[in-house]
């Protein structure tokens, strides 16, 4: 999986138009290209459940318009979440404004898809942000979007049909992570940032009790172990964030760490008939 990142160009919609209809030769060509016109749009109007192929390379670094097609037919990548950057007087700069649109997107994309584990082999969180120049034209919007990189996936990524044990499950669940990730410290070392990752252990904390308190109604087998498990887990946490020692902190963090590792999570979610596949990054972190 990939983190794609792709500033917005001020130039107009008239320029891909333009381009996407010279070289239509033949009949069958020519119906083609007309139909790819006609399914332009601009990437500064494109909302959540938006499926598009990029007209140029997934990866490109700077995109004006996308080709919109109907989510059953192959697509390179469906929008899953927007919001407008605020609190900036200034252009933040390509790497500002991308750090912003990394740091809020995949908060963002949970509102669509409430299983990330469902999402297709190779199928990554993309982003689209604005330029200095569109900046300028008042464009503060960022798309969160999940595409692929090589290849095409058919059908919309939006969880739509949740059962509400299943939904309890995930809403918690994604709330523990987000904490986590949300409040990573800057300092790779944990000596360096005590404080900071003290706080981040007081966050997850919290969010596992939420966890623990929203499966206390979901009464399968698997899940009424996996809820006293994460019991235990908020509490090495809590011990994290009240640490008096670099060392006691260690000790808790290990035990919390090791205690919300996703592949302990595969037993319940199998029970809620859920996806049981360890995203490759998340196995990847848990691994090491």
């Amino acid at each position: 999986m990939f983190l794609g990142v792709t500033s917005r160009s001020a130039r107009g919609m008239s320029a891909a138009v333009a381009l996407l209809a010279i070289g239509a030769v033949g009949c069958a060509d020519a119906v083609d290209s007309a139909k790819k016109v006609a399914r332009q749009r601009s990437v500064f109007s494109l909302t959540p459940g938006d499926c598009y192929n990029p007209n140029g390379a997934a990866t490109d670094t700077e995109a004006f318009s996308v080709e919109i097609v109907p989510c059953g037919e192959a697509h390179k990548g469906e929008v899953v979440g927007e919001f407008t950057i605020e609190g900036e007087s200034e252009y933040p700069g390509d790497d500002g404004a991308s750090k912003i649109a990394e740091k809020r997107c995949p908060a963002e994309s949970l509102k669509f898809i409430s299983d990330t584990w469902a999402v297709p082999e190779g199928v990554g969180l993309f982003l689209y942000y604005p330029t200095a120049d569109s900046w300028k034209t008042g464009d503060r919007s960022v798309s969160c979007t999940y595409a692929k990189e090589s290849g095409t996936f058919s059908g919309s990524l939006r969880n739509a049909s949740l059962n509400a044990d299943q939904r309890t499950y995930l809403k918690g669940a994604n709330a523990v992570y987000e904490a986590l990730w949300n409040n990573q410290p800057e300092k790779d070392q944990i000596e360096d940032d005590l404080d900071g990752y003290k706080k981040q252990a007081e966050a997850v904390s919290a969010a596992l009790n939420s966890h623990v308190a929203g499966l206390k109604d979901v009464q399968q087998p698997e899940t009424v172990k996996l809820r006293a498990q994460l019991d235990e887990t908020a509490e090495a946490w809590k011990d994290a964030a009240s640490a008096g020692t670099l060392d006691d902190f260690y000790v808790a963090y290990d035990l919390g760490f090791t205690g919300i590792d996703p592949k302990r999570t595969v037993a319940a979610r199998k029970e809620l008939k859920l996806a049981t596949t360890v995203p490759a990054e998340d196995a990847e972190v848990w691994a090491g």
